[in-house]
């Protein structure tokens, strides 16, 4: 039976351990029967961007416009080059040579805050960038790009890759799944395959990359992506790229907006870093359906934290049923407000693992659960190993 491959998001590169993380198991893909390139000493850095904003809240997803300027400026100093896609396929497929420390700039979704703050920016350091965008929200109006937008930035340096047609999450991958094996190929190959169509047809450009949405992807996938014409598909594990790295599952290092460690991590270049494996954690936002604390992805400073989640939106909730296991405690005597319809538990004994997943479970009046439980997973900064127990 085929199961899920969850790309959880936290950093591998800090030490994370996923001991206390049930791994799903993974079909193998059948290796490609087209040789590897050969290793050169070059290593390449994949960044990824979403929303911008010099005056609203940072988030995982949202970074500062001059903290984003800060870091093109830090690029530069390193003397970290930046390359477009075009050279970065080329170095992949052994045709060119590139500097020892690359960089790829990448922007997921389609954010116009993309061209109105980011883009100047790019410019002003003449550094390429690619844009994966998702049929969807192409030209959908409120914060969303518009076709002249995207079609000034490609004169400018901008490469156009795929980020599918509706930008699925795993609950939508699972109900599709559950139908039939034909109606989940069905789906898979409009997602993959009618983004990258629409895109070619509607900007008059080959897409040769494709981007997973959230960072999940099943087994099923990859050939799919050869199968439509990708030369690369990127995920949102951290790890630089090496030429031998496999094609359909680039890593990337997402640069969250709330932690500047990510960013850190991305631009130091020591030996190559094997990108993680799927059903690891790595360093990329999660998503949850209720508002959660610490957020989903975090890394936070604090070994005493304390954890909830909103779950005013669930309908005929039975608190009795309300159960919040945490890796190393089990489940834990949380606390449920009957006002705000929130759950949450202050941890009592500092945690020593470099991550924490958490998972809450319940049940309406009518006895029924949710067809997942509430799961997500946050990092202890390694440096918080040192802050006194009364932080």
């Amino acid at each position: 039976m085929i199961r899920f491959v969850v790309i959880f998001t936290l950093l591998t590169s800090l030490g994370l351990s996923a001991e206390d993380v049930p791994v799903p198991t993974v079909i193998p893909v059948a290796p490609t029967e087209i040789p590897r390139i050969a290793d050169d000493e070059s290593r390449v850095s994949v960044l990824g961007y979403h929303d911008f904003s010099e005056t609203g809240k940072e988030t995982a997803m949202r970074i500062r416009t001059s903290k984003f300027r800060k870091q093109m400026e830090t690029l530069r100093q390193l003397g970290i080059t930046v390359i477009s896609m075009d050279d970065f396929i080329s170095w992949k497929k052994g045709e060119k040579s590139i500097p020892a420390q690359s960089a790829l700039i990448t922007f997921d979704d389609g954010w116009r805050s993309v061209y109105t703050d980011a883009f100047p920016i790019l410019k002003e350091f003449g550094y390429p960038f690619t844009l994966f965008l998702y049929k969807n929200y192409v030209d959908g109006g409120g914060k969303a790009m518009t076709i002249p937008m995207i079609q000034e930035m490609m004169k400018t340096g901008a490469t156009i890759g795929s980020h599918s047609v509706s930008h699925p999450y795993p609950l939508t991958f699972k109900a599709q799944r559950k139908k039939s094996p034909d109606a989940y190929d069905a789906f898979l190959r409009k997602e993959i395959g009618e983004s990258k169509r629409f895109l070619e047809s509607k900007l008059k450009v080959k897409v040769r990359g494709y981007c997973y949405p959230g960072g999940f992807y099943t087994e099923e996938m990859l050939p799919l992506t050869k199968e439509f014409g990708y030369t690369q598909s990127y995920t949102v594990l951290p790890g630089k790229v090496k030429r031998s790295t496999p094609d359909e599952t680039v890593p990337r290092y997402m640069i969250l907006g709330n932690y500047d460690k990510v960013f850190e991590l991305a631009t130091t270049f020591r030996d190559a870093q094997a990108p993680a494996a799927p059903g690891t954690l790595a360093a990329a936002p999660q998503t949850t359906p209720y508002p959660v604390s610490p957020e989903p992805g975090a890394i936070i400073n604090s070994r005493l934290p304390e954890i909830s989640a909103d779950l005013s939106t669930v309908e005929n909730l039975d608190p009795s049923k309300l159960v919040m296991k945490v890796s190393g405690f089990g489940e834990v005597p949380a606390n449920f407000s009957e006002k705000s319809k929130k759950i949450s538990w202050k941890v009592n004994r500092r945690l020593r693992q470099p991550s924490c997943q958490v998972s809450i479970t319940w049940k309406n009046t009518a006895g029924k659960a949710p067809e997942t439980p509430l799961r997500w997973s946050f990092q202890i900064d390694r440096e918080a190993t040192y802050l006194p127990d009364g932080e």
